[in-house]
């Protein structure tokens, strides 16, 4: 079965947005574990934009954390309101802070039990980005375990001297390196960016279904982030359990409602209710996955799973 997937650098326009939004939800965190955030980051061309609701005890300067991350020649446009009465109602009486489908996957087809495609973009982006700091993006094709097709493309690079250095790590049938020609404009200078565009980067790759909604900016009360985590705990918890191949956890939830409207598990074709013992409220949640710290600008690059985090263990 052939299957490709791609992989984005920190420097990605899209991804430092998602980084952005991350580090100003660990500053709240920091200061305030009970802090109700959703941000959303729009950036490029030396000016960025924060839109988003708040609810909590702490003072952040935004712009200090934007300057930090971009250096202080960046405009920053910033709009970050209350968070709404309505949703904070619901939120503070234990339940869900919006609606949502989750999805959390494993499969046995490698040690960390992410899909074998996904690990090779991702490894080979991050042994790429050690060189060549900059903006930049791969993609693998495999078919099985055989590797068809690599694509990369990395700012400020000679073609040559990324393809030798490519071809060292990866062995692949063909190489398309820079096949647009090589750049070195890239990052912010070159294209805008926004928070939460790269959700499938962030998952399992396009070969695993999404539930729909981002994960960066916001706290755990969104059950489309610590859901999705949940979800990958289960999944992980079950293959092992099981010695399965492969694990899907679905989750869906109603805004103000603590516990899903939807919990099912399909176990290698097999589909079955999701234990008991698992408390999928986002109050248990939290708690469970310890989600109330300052962990989150660390997720919002190189995927929120595979790496060891405590839903993946």
């Amino acid at each position: 079965m052939i299957k490709t997937c791609e992989f984005v650098s920190p420097r990605h326009p899209d991804k430092i947005c998602d980084f952005i939004a991350d580090s100003i939800l660990d500053a709240f965190l920091a200061k305030d574990k009970n802090a109700h955030v959703a941000i959303e980051v729009m950036g490029g061309h030396k000016s960025i934009s924060i839109s988003g609701e708040v609810k909590s005890k702490a003072y952040v300067d935004i712009e200090k954390i934007v300057h930090k991350v971009m250096g202080k020649d960046y405009h920053v446009h910033k709009h970050v309101v209350l968070q709404s009465p309505f949703i904070a109602h619901g939120v503070d009486l234990g339940g869900a802070g919006d609606q949502g489908i989750m999805i959390g996957y494993a499969t046995s087809e490698t040690p960390n039990f992410m899909p074998y495609e996904y690990n090779l973009a991702r490894e080979l982006c991050q042994k790429i980005y050690k060189v060549y700091p900059f903006d930049g993006k791969v993609q693998v094709t495999v078919d099985g375990k055989k590797i068809l097709t690599v694509v990369a493309s990395f700012q400020n690079s000679k073609t040559k001297d990324l393809l030798e250095f490519v071809k060292k790590h990866i062995k692949a049938g063909e190489y398309l390196i820079n096949p647009a020609g090589e750049w070195t404009l890239g990052g912010f200078d070159a294209d805008s960016g926004l928070s939460g565009r790269k959700i499938a980067i962030d998952s399992y790759g396009p070969e695993v279904p999404i539930g729909g909604g981002s994960f960066s900016g916001k706290d755990a009360t969104k059950v489309d982030r610590s859901g999705a985590y949940m979800a990958r705990k289960i999944a992980v918890d079950l293959l092992k359990k099981h010695k399965a191949h492969e694990v899907k956890v679905k989750l869906a939830y109603a805004i103000g409602k603590p516990y899903p409207v939807m919990a099912t598990v399909i176990r290698d074709s097999m589909t079955v209710g999701v234990p008991k013992s698992y408390d999928l409220s986002p109050a248990g949640i939290k708690k469970l996955l310890k989600l109330t710290r300052p962990i989150f600008a660390k997720t919002a690059i190189w995927g929120h799973f595979g790496r060891g985090f405590l839903w993946d263990l």
